[in-house]
């Protein structure tokens, strides 16, 4: 017996038929009788007493009806709440992104959450990319926006996009062109992460596909921006996704070089926080985002980013 047995019993009490009660649901007489028929064999007992005029329920399903009441009252307060929830939304969020990312998306996100959710208390984390790594597995963050690892393991995440990786470079160091050659990364002098994610564990993984050594230059565990202010100063170069330097490249203050033979993308993802109660409304916050995500890309606000998902419908008049 479940919630549709007792929804079918009901609505046959108040037809006061098994026929016209197959009438309104649009089903073969035989079809409701025989259901009916079932429920009585499970239960033991007899449920309605028949008659030329239509049907009337016994004392057994005069209680039945008490309790598919009952149950329906239940299913509709709980629809009621979790429809509540999800125009309410959750009453916090925390979201996390790579500085890049924040940088593009947090601005456009905040203001589109606080239309949408006023009375959510939004916190929102720039980080690197091990460091959001650590805070969704710890279940600080219930999501974050992040280009996803080289090494993907059981990594749950919601593609988004696919951006180009650019060779960024100083001003008069002597290259030519707007791209370079995979092989050529090994003759510069490269700024990267310590940390063995993200950008490092990219170059590395190219390195070891491609056969040159990379010449790391320096290490730096900083921000973005301090990475492309040491590259402006001539401390080396370094390597990015363009909307990282979008700025300073139109400025002139910064070379971006596209890196061929083969062309290297990195994808960006949602990825869901771990050990952390599931906020209410959290599907239609993360739809959010991707309506978010889809806007900056067609507008072109994302450079040199691609939509992953191709089923996507496209945007008007587009």
């Amino acid at each position: 017996m479940n919630s549709d047995d007792l929804k079918l019993f009901a609505l046959i009490i108040r037809a006061g038929s098994i026929s016209r009660a197959a009438m309104e649901l649009g089903a073969d007489q035989s079809t409701v009788s025989r259901r009916v028929g079932q429920l009585e064999s499970e239960l033991g007992v007899r449920l309605l007493h028949r008659n030329g005029r239509g049907v009337t329920p016994t004392d057994p399903g005069r209680q039945l009806l008490d309790y598919a009441g009952a149950v329906a009252a239940l299913l509709d307060q709980a629809s009621g709440a979790l429809r509540e929830q999800a125009e309410t939304g959750p009453a916090q969020l925390c979201i996390g992104a790579q500085p890049t990312i924040a940088r593009i998306l947090f601005g456009p996100l905040a203001r589109a959450l606080a239309v949408r959710y006023p009375q959510t208390r939004l916190r929102l984390v720039e980080a690197l990319g091990s460091q959001i790594l650590e805070k969704l597995g710890n279940g600080e963050l219930d999501f974050a926006v992040i280009y996803l690892p080289e090494q993907i393991g059981t990594l749950q995440f919601d593609p988004l996009l696919s951006e180009g990786v650019h060779l960024i470079a100083p001003p008069g160091l002597g290259l030519e062109g707007d791209v370079i050659e995979m092989a050529r990364l090994g003759e510069l002098p490269l700024i990267l992460p310590s940390t063995h994610h993200g950008l490092r564990l990219l170059v590395e993984s190219l390195a070891a596909r491609h056969g040159f050594t990379p010449r790391i230059a320096l290490e730096c565990d900083g921000s973005t921006a301090l990475t492309t202010r040491l590259v402006m100063q001539h401390c080396g170069c370094t390597v990015l996704p363009l909307a990282a330097v979008s700025d300073e490249v139109a400025s002139g203050r910064l070379r971006a070089l596209r890196i061929t033979s083969p062309e290297v993308r990195r994808k960006v993802g949602i990825v869901p926080g771990r050990n952390r109660a599931i906020p209410a409304g959290l599907s239609q916050v993360t739809r959010l985002v991707r309506l978010q995500v889809d806007e900056l890309v067609r507008a072109g606000a994302w450079p040199d980013a691609v939509l992953l998902d191709a089923l996507r419908p496209a945007a008007p008049g587009a």
